[in-house]
Order: structure tokens, then C-alpha cells, then sequence
């Protein structure tokens, strides 16, 4: 039998692609729906089925900024060979998206029994939740948000990336939050931080799902519903990314601040009382 069955699978796409991208925690979400559907959060098949599911939401980004992705990589294919081409910005951009994407792959291999083991619980996630709604509040007052995409720097990209460690070991930090935060705290508006933030997801998401793929597998998840979760994550995600990049623009992080709050707090009087077990 498998450890996920069709209906839930469904459930957890479509939190997955809701969750993705707004800056509210993916991974809190999964394991708080992971809790309230009786899935044991902590079964490393289930830790794999929802990394796995996330690269339907990096297909969404694909898909989405492809004549961005196409762009990048032309230019970074140009430099390569050519001398002058160097110089272009989009050369460099690429070349800053692999390397800030170094520092989450190293942590990640560090700390994968961590991440799998003690900190794969509900009491980490609250407490992830309510903490990270601190540093949305901070980059929303102190980010000046003057300098574009075509401003930014190799500095902003390593810190940015390096962000994401947050998310990798405290589950409700949300990997957006952090990165996006970042982005503003180093002064770049909320449109290029958050594409930043989108960029940088490619590859870290990416390879983190191919490399939970053999645990999801392996550990009793059927075929069909890794493929059903993973499709309705990329639909969910694709309009989520749609919606976000329009809400940035012009609002600031205080309705998804006052939600992490009210979720993280609710959760942990849920644990607490006995309501949901870790």
C-alpha cells in the first residue's frame, strides 16, 4: 500500500504550488496538512514525496520566465567563447545563479540527517513561522528598494542564495521569505528580489527533488501519485507565481507577516493542547 495515497497526494500539490512561491513556508504547509491528513511527517518516503513534488513547481518557473531562462543562457553560452561578452550583465547573472546555488548544496549534504531527523517537526515549523515573519517585517522597514535587476550585484546573489540554508533547517522559515527578504534588506526593489528569488529556486529545488526521488520511491510512494502531486503542483504554482510578482509591486509583506504569525501561534496551541501531534 502506498504511504500516499491519490486524494493526498492531490491535497499536497496543491498546497505545495500554492506555497512555493508565497513567502509563507512550502514545507510548514505540507507538514501541517501532512499532520491533519494522519501522515507521519517525519517517514523519510513522505520527506521525499514532497521534495519530488516541489520540481512541478520549478517547472512552473520554467515555463514561466523561459524567454528570461533562454536569455541567460544564450548570454552565458556567449561568454563562454567570447571575450567581450563577458562584460553583458546576463553573463554574469548566470554565472551568479550557479554559484549562489553552491552554499544550500553543501548545507544540504551537511546537514541531511538533521534536516530529515530533529528538525523535521511541527514544533519547528511554529516556531520557524512566527521567526521568519521578523525578518519579512524588518526587510519590509529597512529595505531602501532602489536598485533594479540590471544593479544587481555578485554580493547580493551569494547572500541571497546562502539565504535559503534558513529554510533548509528550520522548515516554516519559507525559502521566498528568506531570499526575497534578503533581496530587500541588500536594497533591491520587491520585482527584482523576488525574480532573484525565483531564479535561484531553479537549480536548488531541482536538484533537491532528483536527489529525494529515490526515497519517495523507495520508501513505499507510488508512481502514480508522485506524478499526480507533482502535475497539480506545477498548475497551482504556475498562477501562484503569476499572482505574486503582480502583489509585490505594490503591497508589502504585512498580510503574509500577520498570517505566518497567526498560523505559527495557532499551531503551536494545537501541539501543545494535543490537537496535532509533532
Amino acid at each position: 500500500m502506498s504511504a500516499i495515497d491519490l486524494g493526498q497526494s492531490v491535497i499536497l500539490g496543491i498546497v505545495e504550488g500554492l506555497t512555493e512561491f508565497l513567502p509563507v513556508s512550502s514545507t510548514g504547509h505540507l507538514k501541517i496538512a501532512e499532520g491533519l491528513l494522519g501522515i507521519p511527517v517525519d517517514d523519510q518516503s513522505v520527506v521525499g514525496f514532497t521534495a519530488v513534488i516541489q520540481v512541478g513547481a520549478i517547472a512552473a518557473v520554467l515555463v514561466y520566465f523561459f524567454r528570461d531562462i533562454v536569455r541567460f543562457a544564450a548570454a552565458w553560452g556567449r561568454g563562454l567563447v567570447n571575450a567581450r561578452a563577458r562584460q553583458e550583465h546576463d553573463y554574469k547573472f548566470a554565472w551568479w545563479v550557479i554559484l549562489a546555488t553552491i552554499p544550500i548544496v553543501v548545507a544540504g549534504l551537511l546537514f541531511q540527517s538533521l534536516v530529515k531527523g530533529p528538525l523535521a517537526s511541527l514544533w519547528v515549523v511554529a516556531i520557524s513561522l512566527i521567526a521568519g515573519s521578523g525578518i519579512m517585517w524588518a526587510a519590509d522597514r529597512f529595505g531602501t528598494g532602489k536598485r533594479g535587476e540590471a544593479e544587481s550585484t555578485f554580493a547580493d546573489a551569494m547572500l541571497v542564495g546562502s539565504s535559503q540554508i534558513l529554510a533548509l533547517l528550520f522548515p516554516g522559515f519559507s525559502r521566498s521569505g528568506a531570499t526575497i527578504s534578503t533581496g530587500l534588506l541588500r536594497g533591491l526593489d520587491r520585482v527584482a528580489a523576488t525574480r532573484l528569488s525565483f531564479f535561484l529556486s531553479i537549480p536548488a529545488l531541482t536538484g533537491a527533488g532528483l536527489y529525494e526521488l529515490k526515497d519517495a520511491l523507495g520508501g513505499g510512494v507510488d508512481v502514480l501519485p508522485l506524478l499526480v502531486g507533482t502535475v497539480v503542483s506545477f498548475v497551482v504554482a504556475y498562477a501562484a507565481i503569476a499572482w505574486l510578482l503582480k502583489f509585490v509591486a505594490a503591497h508589502t509583506f504585512t498580510t503574509f507577516v500577520i498570517y505566518r504569525v497567526v498560523v505559527g501561534v495557532a499551531l503551536l496551541a494545537a501541539l501543545a493542547s494535543g490537537l496535532l501531534s509533532a
